[in-house]
């Protein structure tokens, strides 16, 4: 039964950083090279979350220390967040973040779609279609790779 506990343990420790981080980072690479934009409202707003959820830990860290199911509340939260059956992070930004950014800055999407059509100008289509094909064929195993594990 020893065994079996800590390798629990192990499998307890790996869980956090590999959903907090390791997973967000690649589905993010991925949103980012996806011509959706729903995806990247999801990580944008999850890599928000995650930052604010880590400052307040930092601040709040002595009350924390007391509280002994913290990690894995705040496990069963990131997971929430992150998979994208629930898309947690997109649903907070939209009920919560989005509303008071609004109400403070007002309208903003007046603002990014001048400084996207901006860019826009100054970068052909097709460079930048062929550079992120490219980086995504780097990331991602071709079909050929995968075959050969």
């Amino acid at each position: 039964m020893g065994r079996v506990w800590t390798f629990l343990t192990y499998v307890h420790s790996a869980a956090g950083p590999t959903t907090m981080l390791l997973y967000p980072l690649y589905a993010s690479v991925i949103a980012i090279e996806s011509p959706s934009k729903l995806d990247d409202e999801q990580w944008l707003a999850y890599w928000i979350l995650y930052s604010f959820l880590t400052l307040v830990e930092i601040l709040f860290q002595p009350i924390l220390e007391w509280i002994p199911i913290w990690y894995d509340v705040k496990l069963a939260f990131i997971l929430w967040l992150v998979l994208p059956q629930f898309r947690g992070a997109a649903f907070i930004y939209e009920k919560f973040v989005r509303d008071k950014i609004i109400k403070r800055y007002g309208v903003i999407s007046q603002h990014v779609q001048s400084v996207s059509n901006s860019s826009k100008k100054s970068s052909s289509p097709d460079s930048k279609s062929k550079s992120k094909n490219k980086f995504v064929d780097f990331i991602s195993p071709k079909k050929s790779e995968r075959e050969a594990y």
